[in-house]
């Protein structure tokens, strides 16, 4: 027996043993700190692309090339609340039409918005909805004041003239909750809250312009 077995302190032994225990532990609580982190991140990520763009498509018109498309979304608790307090939501729609070329770059040939602004009337309990520049609608309930945001009317996003017959070019949408239209103290909130993160992804398609 050597000097240091013979002299060797209590729980010598066992020191390894307590080291890899916390070392497990810490193991345990940095997988567990990662994976927490990933799920907020997946969270606020899902929060601010929670408008889905069912369909989209150009039609051709008398009138010019219309579009067509449908969304589907539902308000936060935090933007309802808003909305009854009399703050308006506003929902703008950008459309951009391009016209491909293999010798420079893509030409943006049509850039459009339209924006849809819903307010609650607490005297009346009325909803209503209008597009910027035009006569607004009541609804007596939110979700058939939605409906004019989800399913909005076809409007002309190009004159007949703006597309060349027989090109084919590249369609995006999108839509998304403006904070922008809101009053400046408003925007500040709004721009630090993951209430007001209401977006969707671009929507891509082409088309073809039509024979006039």
């Amino acid at each position: 027996m050597t000097f240091f077995n013979r002299y060797q302190l209590p729980g010598a032994c066992s020191a390894p043993r307590r080291v890899k225990r916390k070392l497990s532990f810490s193991l345990y609580w940095l997988c567990a700190t990662l994976l927490l982190a990933f799920a907020l991140q997946h969270t606020v990520t899902h929060a601010a692309e929670n408008i889905e763009i069912e369909q989209a498509h150009l039609e051709d018109s008398s009138e010019g090339y219309r579009l067509s498309a449908t969304f589907a979304f539902d308000l936060n608790r935090g933007l309802e609340d808003a909305l009854t307090r009399g703050i308006p939501l506003y929902f703008t729609t950008e459309i951009e039409i391009t016209k491909p070329r293999w010798y420079w770059f893509d030409a943006k040939e049509i850039v459009r918005a339209q924006t849809i602004r819903i307010s609650y009337n607490v005297l009346t309990r009325q909803y209503s909805a209008a597009i910027t520049g035009s006569l607004q609608q009541s609804f007596s309930t939110l979700d058939d004041a939605l409906s004019m945001i989800r399913r909005p009317n076809r409007w002309v996003v190009a004159d007949r003239n703006a597309l060349k017959t027989g090109q084919t070019y590249d369609v995006a949408i999108r839509m998304q909750l403006d904070v922008a239209h809101l009053p400046k103290p408003f925007q500040v909130h709004a721009l630090n809250s993951s209430d007001w993160r209401l977006s969707s992804h671009w929507k891509h398609f082409t088309y073809t312009a039509e024979r006039q």
